[in-house]
């Protein structure tokens, strides 16, 4: 095994964009299973009738994946609006002030335990090459090339909270009426336990905290919601 296999890189620009992503589509899905799971097995417990169950649970999926949309299109796009005023704020003081950016950086460097002599030779050698790139790197941590996609975040997480979604909502309307909440339960949970695994996996957490945490908190919304639906139960 090399070294590069035994100390893979971990902290990379890309390789932290590629888990931010799947942490996002993995909680994406973990709200559509448990949301909907919840509002199938509340209606279930109070009516056998499939259409209402159906319509109940495709409406869910429905507003649940627009309002994910939404709402990280809406958090996608301010934090972009903020990260572009950044940038037009560097290029202007780059533009305006050269000598007090190119001091700047340099004592960015320094401050990262470079010597006086080699941060002034790193920061002049980077503005040779690049002046904006290096500066908004190295001061806002940004990468002006790979700025967020609001439309590519809201679609993303409109999809992941779908497929989640899909899955108590199938499971309650294929088996028989006698086992379709126990089905319901059991497929939810494991997917649960997926998706638990998966997120600590992302962020390189412990498996098992993870998937219980979210096991426990699915189990308890779907007992909730039975609960309410049997309290509040009609006959159709």
């Amino acid at each position: 095994m090399t070294d590069k296999e035994q100390h893979p890189n971990f902290h990379s620009t890309n390789q932290s964009s590629r888990l931010n992503w799947l942490r996002a589509a993995v909680l994406g899905a973990n709200d559509g299973i448990v949301s909907v799971a919840g509002l199938v097995v509340g209606v279930a417990s109070a009516t056998a009738n499939k259409g209402i169950i159906a319509t109940a649970g495709l409406a869910g999926l429905i507003a649940g994946a627009m309002s994910m949309a939404a709402g990280e299109y809406v958090s996608v796009s301010s934090q972009r609006d903020s990260e572009k005023a950044l940038l037009a704020l560097e290029k202007y003081e780059l533009k305006h002030f050269p000598k007090e950016e190119l001091a700047e950086l340099e004592n960015i460097y320094k401050n990262k335990g470079l010597s006086n002599k080699t941060a002034k030779q790193v920061a002049k050698e980077l503005t040779r090459h690049d002046p904006f790139r290096a500066h908004v790197e190295a001061e806002l941590g940004i990468n002006p090339d790979e700025l967020t996609n609001p439309w590519h975040a809201a679609l993303a997480s409109a999809a992941a909270f779908t497929v989640g979604a899909t899955i108590p909502l199938v499971m309650i309307l294929l088996p028989p009426e006698s086992i379709r909440i126990w089905i319901t339960f059991i497929s939810v949970i494991f997917a649960l336990m997926v998706t638990g695994y998966l997120s600590a996996r992302a962020g390189r957490a412990k498996a098992r905290k993870a998937m219980l945490r979210v096991v426990i908190g699915g189990a308890l919304a779907m007992s909730i919601t039975y609960l309410i639906g049997r309290i509040f139960g009609v006959s159709v």
